[in-house]
């Protein structure tokens, strides 16, 4: 899938949100992605994951992990393209851990599967969870990459789409200066 396909389905789903928003990250911004209306839709979710999982093509990846409540359909769709294990991380007590009996085994390779990179957060406390089990990140993967800046992951990173945004920190956002009210429409309250 081309950038422009991607872009094109976020907006005809309604996914591509102007206004003022409180990202996870905790940052301000006037765009915002709400993957989960794209991802509804199993064929394009399939689809996407496929395009996605075409860019690593020839590379040895054993699971695929992303981090809930965002990235666990999309990592899935991913998991079943490249025909391996799907699993996720959670917040317990802050932290991001594996649950419900998911296990890494030492030496297994791992693609990280994010629906949207922002700060990148997210994204690195998946790897740790990964490497803490003594799994190996392999790559990084999402949807649409909203960083102003191009995460450095130490590891190959690829999107389907780049999107610009405009972020803030609260104290230094022109919208809330303005009297505007931001609202947090992500799963992370």
């Amino acid at each position: 899938m081309k950038q422009e396909e991607v872009i094109k389905v976020f907006e005809e789903k309604g996914a591509l949100l102007s206004g003022h928003f409180k990202l996870s990250s905790g940052l301000h911004s006037d765009r915002y992605l709400q993957c989960a209306l794209v991802l509804q839709y199993p064929a394009i979710a399939e689809k996407m994951a496929a395009a996605l999982a075409a860019k690593f093509a020839g590379l040895k990846i054993d699971l695929v992990v992303g981090p809930a409540l965002g990235g666990v359909t999309f990592s899935y769709e991913v998991a079943r393209a490249l025909g391996v294990r799907g699993i996720f991380t959670e917040r317990e007590d802050g932290r991001m851990v594996l649950r419900r009996g998911f296990s890494i085994q030492p030496g297994e390779k791992a693609l990280v599967v994010e629906d949207v990179v922002t700060t990148g957060l997210s994204t690195k406390e998946v790897m740790d969870v990964v490497r803490a089990n003594g799994g190996i990140v392999a790559g990084v993967a999402s949807i649409i990459d909203r960083s102003s800046v191009k995460p450095d992951y130490g590891v190959r990173f690829e999107s389907l789409a780049k999107v610009s945004a405009l972020t803030y920190k609260e104290e230094d956002c022109p919208m809330c200066k303005s009297g505007s009210q931001a609202v947090k429409p992500g799963s992370r309250k």
